[in-house]
């Protein structure tokens, strides 16, 4: 029902000019595959977990094990069909709340044909670009053999955990498995964990987290100075056999089909979930995943009229420290809306701050009077009025094009005075100094 509301205020927005046909789309494509999403996951956690008295389920087994089906069928099957993708590959707004086991209303159905018909069309036009992609792939690669066991080569690539909004999604453990490190890994005690040019394997890994590096050389096929190849140490472990990999090996085969062979599964995708759109959702917040203390870096804020606390910042990080020690750490876009302050102390999952991820706003630090520099209606910006509102919107136009406006350069200043304003700037005034208090 929440979620309903939430629709129907982004509806109203758009009806009072507040916010594009665009932001709408966008705004609520995001909120219904948020609750797709959040109803798979509860739907997947509930069959995942059976009571004492109840046997495993049948079809959740069969997605689990591997035999046959995914999750994004068992979401159709008993979660909520949820958005579905037009052939044009336009996602359609409103989506399909029943699932295969309730059964699809009259219009359900027909939504779904639209979806149907795009898992067909997609599977025959896009079966054949992705085999040429990876005939191509081959050909350019099929010379990458493995030529000799070392080059002694000292050059290396820096490799570092991948971290996406504050969360590490790929821990450099994880990365550095299997390869081989440019100098010796050394651990506190001046003991040797790793030599260079030996390959890290499982055991090296518990060691090596328990230092706290974040980065790591590496040997690498890029940096390889084996002619006509590539040497054994610079490309690793064989991820077939888990050993050291063999003199002779056509490792830019392997490469190239390894490339090309999920391209040809994601074209045989679209056509087994029927065409349901898989959008990702955007981040529009931060949210704290451990408890600690508020530091806030390179974060300046002013205060609207409503008294929230806006980041005017382009690089600002919010971090959270437990006992003097980094734990998390997470970029603030420019606009956002800062919901704690330095020092405060938050606990788990609290939320920090949340933006809309698909504007980016142009924000008065001061208060005062707009004022219009080289925008001529007609010249340099014109009128549209929305078909849908009725409500008028001035958009910039190329105005370098034209002979009389090709010197122009557009812009608004914000003067401290109404008397700064010439006559014709006052019209303007009276319309948009409303909008400006911040």
């Amino acid at each position: 029902m929440k979620l309903k509301q939430k629709v129907q205020e982004y509806e109203n927005q758009y009806q009072d000019g507040l916010i594009t046909q665009g932001e709408k789309y966008n705004k609520v494509v995001d909120a219904w595959s948020e609750c797709t999403n959040k109803v798979a996951d509860k739907m997947l956690d509930v069959i995942s977990n059976p009571s004492d008295d109840q046997p495993i389920n049948s079809v959740y087994m069969m997605a689990h094990s591997g035999a046959r089906g995914s999750a994004a069928q068992l979401k159709q099957l008993s979660g909520m069909r949820g958005l579905m993708a037009k052939p044009s590959g336009e996602i359609i707004e409103n989506p399909i709340k029943s699932n295969f086991k309730e059964g699809l209303s009259v219009l359900e159905y027909f939504t779904s044909t639209h979806g149907a018909r795009k898992g067909l069309a997609d599977t025959a036009l896009k079966t054949a670009s992705s085999g040429y992609l990876t005939r191509r792939l081959v050909d350019v690669a099929q010379d990458a053999v493995i030529r000799e066991e070392d080059c002694n080569t000292k050059n290396g690539v820096i490799v570092e955990e991948i971290v996406e909004s504050g969360n590490i999604t790929s821990p450099l453990t994880e990365r550095i498995l299997g390869r081989t490190p440019v100098e010796d890994i050394i651990d506190e005690n001046n003991n040797i964990i790793v030599n260079a040019g030996e390959i890290i394997s499982e055991k090296h890994l518990d060691p090596i987290s328990k230092l706290g590096i974040r980065s790591l050389k590496i040997r690498s096929v890029l940096t390889c100075e084996t002619e006509d190849g590539i040497c054994s140490k610079c490309y690793g472990r064989d991820l077939a056999r888990g050993t050291p990999v063999n003199i002779g090996e056509a490792v830019g085969i392997i490469a190239a089909q390894s490339i090309g062979e999920p391209g040809t599964q994601l074209t045989m995708r679209t056509f087994h979930i029927g065409g349901a759109a898989s959008s990702s959702v955007e981040q529009s917040n931060a949210t704290s995943p451990i408890s600690g203390k508020i530091k806030l870096e390179n974060i300046k804020i002013i205060e609207d009229k409503f008294k929230n606390k806006i980041v005017l910042s382009r690089n600002g990080k919010i971090k959270i420290i437990d006992e003097n020690d980094e734990k998390y750490s997470s970029n603030i876009p420019f606009g956002s809306k800062l919901l704690v302050n330095d020092g405060d102390k938050v606990e788990n999952n609290q939320l920090l701050a949340e933006w809309d991820p698909y504007t980016l706003p142009i924000i008065a630090e001061k208060n005062g009077f707009v004022k219009y520099i080289d925008l001529k209606q007609g010249i340099s910006f014109r009128e549209s009025i929305d078909d849908t509102t009725g409500i008028s919107s001035k958009i910039v136009i190329d105005w370098s094009q034209n002979q009389k406006s090709k010197n122009f350069k557009p812009a608004i200043n914000i003067a401290d005075k109404l008397s700064d304003l010439k006559d014709e700037d006052k019209i303007f005034q009276i319309i948009l100094c409303q909008l400006i208090q911040y």
